[in-house]
């Protein structure tokens, strides 16, 4: 009995990915960069007041905005070609 090579369903029969597929992939980049900020802010926000303290949103902002663009980086890079 041969076996079928099983291929991802989001690919076509030439091994190609499909238009709404790719689509997808690429929308998801305008949610990257707000959402890892908000989730910085939050996790300041949030230490700023279990401390105490007025600077640690900002601090965690900002790391959610490198987190932020390394992750599109990334993204970029594994779809490069």
């Amino acid at each position: 009995m041969e076996q079928k090579e099983l291929k991802p369903a989001s690919e076509n029969n030439d091994g190609k990915k499909s238009i709404w597929v790719i689509a997808g992939e690429y929308s998801s980049l305008g949610f990257i960069l707000p959402s890892c900020v908000f989730a910085g802010y939050l996790i300041g926000y949030w230490l700023d007041k279990k401390f105490g303290t007025t600077y640690l949103y900002l601090v965690f902002m900002i790391l959610g905005i490198i987190s932020g663009f390394i992750q599109i980086f990334r993204f970029l890079k594994k779809h490069e070609d």
